[in-house]
C-alpha cells in the first residue's frame, strides 16, 4: 500500500507535469504532439494517484470494520452492559 510520503510525490508530479502542459499552451510554441503527451501523463499519474487514495480508503474501512465483525467492539459489549442495568 503506499504511504502518504508515496501520494505527495505523486502529487507533486501530477503538478509537475500540468505546469508544464499549462506553459506550453501559454509560452510554447503550441507543439500538439507534446501538449497530447503532456496531457495523457497527467492523465495516467492522476489515475494512479486515484488508485492509491482508493487503496487507503479500503484499509481503512477494513480496519475500521473489523472489530465490530469479529465481535471485539468494546463500545458495542460496554453498551450491552448498560442496557441491562
Amino acid at each position: 500500500m503506499p504511504t502518504l510520503k508515496d501520494v505527495a510525490q505523486m502529487t507533486s508530479e501530477v503538478d509537475r507535469l500540468s505546469g508544464e502542459l499549462h506553459t506550453e499552451l501559454t509560452e510554447g510554441e503550441i507543439d500538439f504532439n507534446k501538449m497530447v503527451g503532456l496531457a495523457d501523463s497527467v492523465s495516467e499519474h492522476a489515475d494512479r494517484l486515484a488508485a492509491a487514495f482508493q487503496t487507503m480508503a479500503q484499509a481503512v474501512e477494513a480496519s475500521l470494520a473489523s472489530p465490530a465483525k469479529n465481535g471485539n467492539n468494546e463500545s458495542a459489549a460496554s453498551d450491552d452492559g448498560l442496557e441491562a442495568r
